[in-house]
């Protein structure tokens, strides 16, 4: 059951921080660029799980999914059922949670950048789409590497959220932190002492890989919070 848990958190932290990747990128170039009004709202609401109760972000997720939800009704109008308590439905609640640990690292790397190359490049006439694949993110690698670092090792932690929409479905939804849980609930502390060093030595092994990368690249943007 160990492996089982182990193996399924791996598949959420990647599947997670792809979708982050993606969908955070650009977002990290618009908050960094942008100077419209609804930056601060946008910004704000990117954050709010750094200080939110993940159990409070699991209920809301948890309604609206729900079968009378919003985003329920619609996801069972096209044809794909209830997310809660689903591998999905915890796809979607760890994007959800996990977001802030990606966008922001991205966004700060964006914005160390500042606006004299791609001035340069639209001097050599290069569009919009052109300088922000050839110049923004080239240059901002050190910032979309500590992105995904931090996004996957975050989702890899997650408990409360992942509790409240995925419940304890083993090979379903029961990933490692679950797992500790049950061993605990079950007196079984030597099978969650095991399985708790495997999380201590990897959370090790990451921040100091994560610290040491960061030596080299002092703009790689680990810093949270609210830009000015």
């Amino acid at each position: 059951m160990a492996w089982e848990a182990l193996w399924l958190t791996a598949r959420l932290a990647t599947t997670v921080t792809i979708i982050l990747l993606i969908i955070g990128t650009p977002l990290a170039w618009w908050l960094a660029r942008t100077r419209s009004f609804w930056r601060v709202p946008v910004g704000a609401i990117v954050a709010m799980p750094l200080v939110l109760p993940p159990t409070v972000l699991g209920f809301y997720l948890l309604i609206a999914l729900g079968p009378n939800g919003p985003l329920g009704t619609v996801t069972q109008a096209l044809g794909l059922g209830l997310l809660p308590f689903t591998f999905w439905g915890l796809v979607v609640a760890s994007v959800l949670y996990s977001m802030p640990f990606v966008v922001q690292p991205i966004q700060n790397a964006i914005a160390a950048l500042g606006d004299r190359p791609l001035e340069a490049a639209a001097t050599l006439r290069a569009g919009p789409m052109d300088r922000f694949f050839s110049v923004v993110l080239p240059m901002a690698r050190p910032g979309i590497v500590t992105a995904s670092v931090l996004g996957f090792a975050h989702t890899v932690g997650e408990f409360g959220v992942v509790l409240m929409i995925g419940g304890n479905i083993p090979g379903e939804t029961r990933v490692a932190s679950i797992q500790i849980y049950d061993h605990v609930e079950a007196l079984e502390y030597a099978q969650a002492g095991e399985l708790s060093l495997i999380m201590v030595i990897f959370a090790f092994i990451v921040l100091a890989g994560l610290y040491l990368y960061q030596n080299k690249h002092p703009h790689a943007g680990m810093t949270f919070g609210p830009r000015p």
